[in-house]
């Protein structure tokens, strides 16, 4: 194998973009892998791990550009760095002459201001060295915030809260990936249908599941707002949640309010349960796995899941019975769990998750421990329940493979699945899995045609099982909706041919692997 880089300095590209490239062409013909990062301590240490020789790697600093390609011969690895380059915007000859020339877009916010002074919303996406002095100029100079860069320290977190709470500002983030503000997606977001129904998550995949369950109920987002997710820790104390109630209370055009995210911590849940106990509009609550009798006690709305949010807030929204709306949810799902253990062999029995979106692999979690017992998982419910080892399966296993120990210089598997495909053929091998669970998640910013990806993964994964005489059954649901890029219809139709069982909802997926899983073992 040949290895070929090229280092800018002083380049900077946010990390989606650098994602998306480092995807691209890792696909090109004869491309082994490829990488296009800032020199950040974590990444470079991805591209010592991958092997990839970058000579003067230690003297790089995080504000300059790596990209690494290794190829299977001199002239593919040489011709995807230009590919690379063009798609950066050209070469570093072309990009100096383009600064000379004057820049084509602005440069500092005064710059972005004078070309938009009624702008009021910045949105923020440079390393995490330099993101907190950039969001605190934006509040400064009276802007709202989304951080989407991660790597901020909790106490710059808490001190750009506290800052934009004095000026009345709202900072969403860091670690922001999605919100909807009148009728704008940012980050990873959904196209869903404008309404009245606001949100309020310190989740993201969260966000986008009710929000598209919302869309798909025929009702609409007013505003959806990210918080990030140490905003409900106990440090931050739930500063941007708060606030963002607060917005949505006062809001003419939010008729209901759904507040999303893991369980808080339980001082900040307190304050946050206390300002929906004085909230003049219907809340729904879904902390996963967190106290619902506490929610009620406020007059929240509580919800076990994130569909059963999105059912309640419609029927609220509709002057219906919440409560009525999630009894009448209910599906039976043993048929579809019959059939597919029917064609199993003796000897499958366990279930292994492989989730791109850290909130639907939580949910999935909470959900499969009820029917099958500890999931095992990188980012476990328990202690005990965490793999020695990220990288392999034991038992019932659930991975989020969004997590930073698999995304540190590689594209997070919402923008290229390439990663998800490995471990689905090394779990298809496994003679004792019987089920594999999947999300595949729509939207901006992600993969423009994951279902046609994942399925090509689950036909292989099919055929080697059954070239051993076993029957692997694939369950997942697609966040998304008919609006996305994707097309939410034509991904499911791809992934139904590849002889995947879909459902409607993460809850309903699991609850079928679930299902699947225990039913399975029943019979060995």
């Amino acid at each position: 194998m040949i290895v070929r880089h090229v280092v800018l300095r002083n380049t900077y590209f946010d990390s989606v973009t650098l994602m998306k490239i480092s995807s691209a062409v890792s696909r090109l013909p004869g491309v082994r892998q490829a990488v296009a990062v800032m020199a950040t301590e974590p990444n470079k240490e991805t591209v010592r791990r991958a092997g990839l020789a970058v000579k003067g790697l230690d003297g790089l600093s995080a504000t300059d550009l790596v990209i690494a390609v290794e190829a299977e011969e001199e002239p593919v690895a040489v011709s995807a760095l230009r590919r690379a380059e063009e798609m950066l915007g050209g070469d570093a000859g072309q990009r100096q002459a383009a600064a000379a020339r004057g820049p084509s877009v602005p440069r500092s916010l005064d710059s972005a201001r004078a070309i938009l002074p009624d702008s009021n919303l910045v949105l923020i996406s440079v390393p995490g060295l330099y993101a907190a002095a950039e969001a605190a100029k934006a509040l400064r100079r009276g802007f709202h915030v989304m951080l989407f860069s991660d790597n901020v320290s909790i106490e710059d977190e808490l001190r750009l809260k506290l800052l934009a709470r004095e000026k009345g500002l709202l900072l969403m983030g860091p670690d922001c990936g999605t919100a909807i503000i009148n009728g704008v997606p940012l980050g990873f977001a959904n196209a869903v249908r404008r309404g009245t129904i606001g949100i309020v998550g310190a989740a993201g995949t969260g966000i986008q599941q009710v929000s598209v369950l919302i869309d798909r109920l025929e009702a609409g987002i007013s505003q959806a707002v990210g918080t990030g997710g140490r905003d409900v820790s106990a440090r931050v104390g739930g500063i941007a949640m708060l606030q963002g109630l607060a917005a949505l209370e006062a809001d003419e055009g939010t008729r209901v309010i759904v507040l999303v995210a893991k369980p808080p911590a339980p001082e900040t849940a307190e304050a946050v349960l206390a300002a929906v106990a004085n909230c003049e509009k219907p809340v729904v609550v879904v902390f996963l796995g967190g106290n619902r009798e506490a929610i009620q006690r406020a007059g929240g709305y509580a919800a076990d899941t994130l569909e059963e949010a999105a059912v309640m807030a419609v029927a609220l929204d509709r002057g219906e019975s919440a409560f009525e709306a999630v009894r009448d949810a209910g599906v039976e799902l043993t048929p579809v769990a019959r059939q597919e253990v029917d064609r199993m062999a003796p000897g499958q029995k366990f279930l292994r998750g492989l989730y791109s979106g850290g909130t639907l692999c939580d949910e999935a979690m909470l959900l499969l421990r009820e029917r099958v017992g500890p999931v095992y998982s990188n980012t476990p419910l328990e202690p005990g329940w965490r793999l020695r080892d990220s990288w392999v399966s034991t038992g019932d296993t659930v991975v989020d493979l969004g997590d930073d120990e698999f995304t540190r210089g590689r594209p997070h598997p919402m923008i290229d699945p390439a990663l998800r495909l490995q471990r689905l053929e090394r779990e298809a091998s496994d003679p004792e899995v019987a089920v594999v669970l999947l999300d595949v998640v729509l939207g901006y910013g992600a993969h423009p045609d994951p279902g046609s990806v994942l399925a090509e993964g689950v036909v292989r994964a099919k055929e080697l099982a059954a070239s051993q005489g076993r029957y692997l059954s694939v369950v997942a649901s697609v966040c998304g909706t008919r609006g996305d890029p994707q097309d939410l219809d034509r991904q499911e139709a791809v992934l139904r041919a590849a002889g995947v069982v879909l459902q409607p909802s993460n809850a309903r997926a699991a609850r079928l692997a679930g299902l699947i899983a225990s039913m399975a073992r029943a019979r060995s």
